[in-house]
């Protein structure tokens, strides 16, 4: 009788490792699918948005965050100043994170 009761309770502690072990590889795809449906994605938008930030030169046009388009005339380490609208004494310094599109001037 006590053999039987061994075997049984031998029995369970292996389905509790094996639900325990199901448990811990069901908790890693998940993190590996939210990791590729959410966070990849948001950290490859975070260095394109840098990239486009970083690129940003003294005669660009830009598309601010507030939908005002202008004209770089000065760029510091944070800070653009931007020219907007005909009025040439319209120049506003604002942050480069409010620059949502840059268009480089043509070449030719």
């Amino acid at each position: 009788m006590n053999l039987l009761l061994a075997e049984a309770d031998a029995a369970v502690a292996g389905q509790g490792a094996a639900s325990m072990i199901s448990l811990v590889v069901m908790l890693v795809f998940w993190f590996g699918v939210m990791y590729f449906l959410m966070i990849r994605p948001q950290r490859k938008e975070q260095k394109k948005k840098a990239a486009l930030v970083n690129s940003v030169e003294v005669g660009d046009s830009i598309l601010t965050t507030s939908g005002f388009y202008g004209i770089v005339i000065d760029v510091t380490d944070e800070d653009v100043i931007v020219e907007f609208g005909n009025n040439k004494n319209c120049r506003i310094p604002m942050k480069k994170a409010a620059i949502e599109q840059v268009e480089k001037p043509d070449s030719e």
